[in-house]
């Protein structure tokens, strides 16, 4: 059975989106830094919602995504900026809390809460795509591999055991380049 070619996000809506969140208030800076790191380090959102302070290397960008799907610890990197935006919540975030990502009151976020603000965030970005958690890991792995051409890489980044999971990635790929050849000095 052939798998659906999830949609992505294009860079344009990537921006828009992350445009949403308004960092002034605490909740806006957290949903930002969630977002941000779900696009950024191809995480889940259970992975998300379940990321712990310790996880994160401050110094050096590297997130242990620990107990992840299928039981599985992995390791993933985030870029200078998204470290920032991280940083920004932390200095924020209510300190009762081990996990990096709470509520006000230092509890832990829901899967359900993630799912409505993304989808809220999309609406309001004017995204005609259903844009819901997954979509952003997806928009993560299609960029990874548009970047690096490294079907393994992305692999290894998402967590995924088997490489036939992932290759659902080079398709996107794969159809863009079409249509580029096709299009090509019409």
């Amino acid at each position: 059975m052939a798998q659906k070619i999830p949609d992505v996000l294009s860079e344009k809506e990537q921006e828009i989106l992350l445009k949403q969140p308004n960092p002034r208030y605490p909740t806006g800076q957290r949903n930002l830094a969630i977002m941000r790191i779900m696009l950024d380090g191809g995480l889940r959102a259970g992975e998300a919602i379940n990321l712990r302070v310790d996880d994160i290397g401050w110094s050096d960008g590297q997130v242990k995504i620990v107990q992840g799907k299928g039981k599985k610890d992995r390791i993933v990197w985030l870029n200078d900026d998204a470290l920032a935006t991280l940083q920004l919540w932390l200095d924020r975030r209510p300190t009762e809390s081990d996990r990096l990502f709470c509520t006000l009151e230092g509890k832990p976020l829901t899967a359900r809460y993630l799912r409505t603000m993304i989808k809220r965030y999309g609406s309001k970005a004017g995204i005609v795509k259903d844009v819901h958690p997954h979509m952003l890991r997806h928009t993560y792995a299609t960029d990874l591999y548009r970047q690096t051409k490294n079907i393994r890489m992305v692999q290894k980044a998402l967590g995924h055991a088997s490489l036939a999971a992932t290759m659902i990635y080079t398709h996107i790929v794969d159809d863009e380049m079409e249509a580029a050849m096709k299009g090509f000095r019409d």
